[in-house]
């Protein structure tokens, strides 16, 4: 739905009064990085509207125009969501300490301050040499367990890192194993090779023409290097119109950056039960964490065939044409050049790139069509 300027303004004055985003951008079916558009140019705007205005306004508009651009940084860096739990929260928050102020990164998410040196503080305290050595051994012994496949159980693990000079016990060894939720997957590779099979089930079998839209979403993860830094593009397409109706941008690629899109998609689209969702096999979208939250809202997990990438081909497509087109063409300067070519991509892509698809109508346009169609 394309609003008038009008109804623009009435979003922006909303959210300056302080509703969440997730609220507008719920309400109005509107992206999140529409509305911070919108917010930007409400706050060029403001300081020549007035042929008059005084040197002591002006700066402080100038003030609350940079909090405001600080604060949509945060937003897109954070791997949570302003109506997360507390808890989620202040490690996000955590993970931007040093970045920026305390007191914009709490202001961000209205999380009291003596809340979050709370937690950074306690955080410190249990960082004893103890636990440095528990988190030292638990990397390498990760490291070992992926080199080996998942084969080595706790007491070959345990002869690898004495040949490396590092004295450990084998029943150290194997309780940092449980505690990691790791184990030989010698004795139950075959149970597990079952469970798995009938678990990720394949549903779409490169079948990717749904018949209305929010039937079937796909969804991937990729990489891109800015100034030696990786950063995760994580993206969401609906099947129907290719239209991207949710992506996030990551410093880490986590479990949080899988779900926080998804949030930020469901949010958006709302959904009926009965929604496809379809990704590869990775960790992310296969943790216990993230499936049963999809489950939690009555959403279908379908993956795609180990070492198959056709069986996703539809987002191989996108992250081609996303690098193609826009990020291998820049020399980007700093992070949030990168940031800001990546939304205003999306929204070419979504309203203003013909698509193959879709007969040469826009991923937006189809959608207008089917909705029109069914009135």
């Amino acid at each position: 739905m394309k609003l008038t300027k009008e109804q623009k303004e009435m979003v922006v004055n909303r959210y300056l009064s302080g509703e969440r985003v997730s609220t507008l951008i719920g309400e109005f079916g509107v992206s999140r990085s529409s509305l911070y558009l919108w917010v930007k140019q409400n706050a060029d705007e403001v300081s020549i509207q007035d042929n008059i205005i005084s040197v002591s306004r002006y700066k402080k508009l100038q003030q609350r125009v940079k909090r405001l651009e600080e604060m949509i940084q945060i937003y897109k860096k954070a791997s949570c969501n302003y109506s997360s739990p507390l808890k989620e929260k202040l490690y996000a928050l955590e993970e931007l300490y040093g970045q920026h102020s305390v007191h914009i990164l709490c202001k961000a998410y209205d999380v009291s301050r003596g809340t979050f040196y709370n937690h950074i503080l306690r955080n410190k305290k249990q960082n004893t040499v103890y636990t440095q050595r528990k988190e030292e051994l638990r990397e390498m012994i990760q490291k070992i367990y992926d080199e080996s496949n998942q084969i080595f159980g706790a007491g070959k693990i345990m002869a690898v890192l004495k040949e490396q000079g590092i004295k450990v016990g084998e029943k150290t060894v194997r309780l940092l194993m449980r505690d990691m939720g790791i184990k030989s997957i010698r004795q139950e590779a075959k149970s597990i090779y079952d469970k798995e099979k009938k678990r990720n089930r394949n549903l779409l079998q490169q079948q990717f023409n749904p018949m209305k839209p929010n039937q079937v979403w796909v969804s991937d993860i990729t990489l891109f290097r800015v100034k030696e830094k990786n950063y995760y593009i994580c993206v969401i397409l609906d099947l129907f119109s290719r239209a991207v109706v949710g992506y996030r941008i990551g410093i880490k690629n986590s479990t949080q950056l899988t779900k926080s899109t998804f949030k930020l998609a469901y949010i958006n689209r709302q959904p009926e039960s009965g929604l496809i969702f379809h990704t590869d096999n990775g960790a992310n979208y296969v943790c216990k964490t993230f499936r049963e939250y999809l489950q939690k809202v009555n959403v279908i997990q379908s993956f795609s065939k180990p070492y198959v990438p056709y069986d996703n081909s539809v987002m191989e497509s996108f992250f081609a044409s996303l690098k193609r087109e826009e990020l291998y063409r820049r020399k980007f300067k700093s992070e949030n050049e990168f940031y800001k070519a990546v939304d205003e991509y999306m929204i070419f892509y979504n309203e203003k790139r013909p698509h193959y698809q879709n007969s040469y109508k826009t991923p937006k346009k189809k959608e207008e069509e089917y909705y029109k169609s069914i009135q």
